[in-house]
Parts: C-alpha cells; structure tokens; sequence
C-alpha cells in the first residue's frame, strides 16, 4: 500500500499535533489514527523514539503524570511548527491523497475478492450440478449440499458487503468506536447462535 507520511513528515506532523495540546503517547498514536481515517496506526516503537529524538533537539518537554508521560511543545517547537508552516500544508494535503489512495486500493482489492468469489461460487455451482446428475434427487445428502450452498453464498456475500462498508466508511474519516465494535461482535455472536439453534431445528 502506498505509505501515509514520507520521510521526515511524521515529526512534523507529531509536532504539530503537541502544538495544538499537550498529550501522551498512546493519545498521540489515537489522533494519527483518527487523522488518517484509520489507515495508518503507528505503533509505540514508532512514536516514542520520535518523541525521544524531539526532546532531546529541546522541541518538546515531558512531565509524569500518574503513570502517564505527557508530551509538551516547547517554544523552540513552536517556532518550528510555525516556519514550516507551508510544509506542514503540503503533508495534510498529502496526507489527504494518500487516504485516498488507500481507500481506492482497499476497494479494488474488495472487488478483485468479491470477483474471485463469484467466479469460485459458479464452479462450486457446477460440481454440484454434476454430482446431482449421478446422485438419486430424493438422497437427503442431495439437499443438504443444496442447502449448504445456499448458506455458504449467503454467510460470504454478508461478510464481503460488512468489510466493504467498515473499510469505506474508516477511509472517509468515519469513526469506528471499540463500542461499535462491540456491538458488532454481539450481533455477529447472536447471529452464530441462531445458526446453531436453525441447524438443530
């Protein structure tokens, strides 16, 4: 996938962040995430050498705060935010393209699998029109494979649809809340159960 920050962007853009308010780490790694729509998530191996590196140039100070380190810019940040106002614009413009572009590519890698899919559904298809040729049509296996087919096509089409719609919709700068996510897995869970319950039935 195309990468989100070039070089050298993601100090800037890391002081830039701290220039708005003081934050820690992991508050730093949530607002790069929820910048770029969820496309890029740094890590604490990524951020904190970079934070480390910015206090020792004296762009940013840290104070401990419970168990907490809050990162603070400095006057010498600042400045330095300041100056390279004009870079900084073009890394949020770029930064805006590579959202973009990451969604475009997330889409067509959908749509190569929805493809793919389709194409492995109709020779799934085929085999079991073959196989019930020389299979007698009133065989209980007939119909449970039937059956199975109509089930797996259906369980498939919805997990292709839901990923496409939470991958589009992060893209566009949409916030998926752990909330959210939790409701998901609840109903995913009830769906399950139902499942187990219609297979008993």
């Amino acid at each position: 996938m195309t990468p989100v920050f070039s070089h050298g962007d993601l100090r800037l853009y890391i002081l830039s962040l701290l220039a708005e308010s003081p934050r820690h780490g992991y508050d730093l790694m949530q607002a790069l995430t929820e910048r770029t729509g969820g496309t890029y998530s740094p890590s604490a191996g990524t951020i904190y050498p970079r934070l480390a590196k910015l206090e020792e140039e004296g762009l940013v100070t840290k104070t401990v705060d419970g168990r907490k380190t809050v990162y603070e810019i400095t006057d010498a940040g600042r400045a330095e935010v300041d100056a390279r106002e004009g870079d900084l614009e073009g890394i949020q413009a770029g930064l805006a393209d590579s959202v973009r572009l990451i969604a475009d590519e997330v889409r067509g890698s959908v749509r190569d699998a929805m493809r793919s899919l389709r194409a492995d559904l109709a020779a799934a298809s085929r085999d079991e029109r073959e196989q019930a040729k020389s299979t007698p049509q009133d065989d209980p296996r007939v119909r449970s494979r039937e059956q199975l087919h109509r089930a797996d096509a259906a369980i498939t089409e919805f997990r292709g649809r839901t990923r496409s719609e939470l991958r589009a919709y992060v893209a566009r700068g949409g916030e998926l809340a752990a909330s959210g996510v939790d409701e998901i897995e609840s109903a995913l869970r009830q769906a399950s159960e139902a499942v187990t319950r219609a297979m008993r039935a």
